[in-house]
């Protein structure tokens, strides 16, 4: 699974790009917990809210789960690389947002966390966070015996589909 994240702010603009049901056929709130907001909206503006007593000026972990297109991929494996990665930067407990996509009979997931640390009122330190990702990917691409793109290849690891 391919894995892009970035901390970024912005709350309000991110929840309606990740509603925009124009780009996708099917998008879906799969999970918002940890927010006293029940909706999109409501937990991205609670969680800048929150990040304005910090100062904390990206606020969000925003990460996109893309596995290979000819996988079959079920919820529960978006689950299992959602809570990889709350145990690699040490977000459990965090408010977390999930929203499915599904364009062209492929789905694709986004988690959204709130890194401020609300008992501490401090961000929580995403040290090398795209390095840490490739890991996550690399593995999630192992376990479940997909090809492993280039990206993702130790260095000087031939390619198998690759023949001269």
């Amino acid at each position: 699974m391919i894995i892009k994240a970035n901390t970024r702010s912005s709350g309000q603009e991110l929840a309606a790009h990740l509603l925009n049901a124009e780009d996708n056929e099917h998008v879906t709130v799969h999970d918002i917990r940890g927010f006293v907001g029940h909706d999109l909206h409501n937990a991205m503006q609670e969680a800048e809210a929150i990040s304005r007593a910090t100062k904390c000026q990206k606020y969000l972990f925003s990460v996109s789960l893309n596995p290979p297109e000819y996988a079959d991929v079920s919820e529960e494996d978006f689950e299992d690389a959602a809570s990889r990665i709350e145990i690699e930067f040490d977000l459990i407990g965090q408010p977390r947002a999930m929203v499915l996509h599904e364009k062209e009979g492929r789905l694709h997931a986004h988690c959204v966390w709130s890194v401020i640390d609300t008992e501490k009122m401090k961000a929580i330190h995403l040290s090398f966070y795209k390095k840490r990702m490739m890991g996550i990917a690399h593995d999630l691409y192992l376990e479940h015996g997909w090809d492993m793109p280039n990206g993702l290849r130790p260095f000087g690891t031939p390619d198998p589909n690759h023949y001269e």
